[in-house]
């Protein structure tokens, strides 16, 4: 795949951006470039699926709800550490990223509070406008997570669209736009060519 036009767009808004032919690709080079440092980590698959937390705990201090056992404690401590690393319901070409999220505690560190935040995103994130990246978000990304988690609301079941309950199982309670890096916080964007998560 060609990232050649969202990669420009990005550095555009101001994001470092690296490319990557596999995944592996882009975990050797956070494996390097991350050493010594407090990492946390927001729900990802993509993450998971790479083996981040295990390769880059083993020289970094690692925080991650999904591998702790008290999660309210790892959601908070992340929201302290240096850098952070997550990916995104969608990527518009144009360069916006897109996230939804349940906790906030994703979204939330994405916005404030790291040196730098980390995106490693699969080309199977990508659509061609803002409208299209938000409708990834809301109907391909948000129910295939909400069936993965076992919640009992109507995307899970179906797991075909958004049908914007009012479940109180429901994961999908903010979205949040990033148009560019967030004053006084680095973000690089890892874009892979391969589908990587939800």
């Amino acid at each position: 795949m060609k990232f050649d036009a969202v990669k420009k767009n990005l550095e555009a808004r101001g994001y470092a951006v690296r490319v990557f032919a596999t995944g592996k690709e882009a975990a050797d080079y956070l494996d390097a470039a991350i050493d010594g440092k407090s990492v946390g980590f927001g729900g990802s698959v993509t993450l998971d699926a790479l083996g981040l937390y295990e390769r880059l705990g083993s020289h970094n201090q690692t925080v991650w709800h999904w591998k702790w056992e008290d999660k309210d404690a790892a959601r908070r401590e992340a929201l302290t550490t240096e850098l952070y690393l997550t990916s995104v319901n969608g990527l518009a070409e144009t360069g916006e990223l897109i996230n939804i999220d349940g906790a906030g505690n994703r979204v939330a560190a994405t916005l404030f509070g790291h040196e730098k935040v980390y995106f490693v995103i699969g080309r199977n994130k990508l659509a061609p406008t803002y409208e299209e990246a938000v409708w990834r978000a809301r109907n391909i990304a948000s129910p295939q997570n909400a069936k993965r988690l076992g919640k009992k609301t109507p995307c899970a079941v179906s797991g075909d669209r958004c049908y914007d309950c009012k479940s109180p199982e429901r994961i999908c309670r903010g979205l949040v736009t990033l148009w560019g890096p967030m004053m006084g916080m680095e973000a690089e964007v890892l874009l892979v060519d391969e589908d990587l998560g939800l």
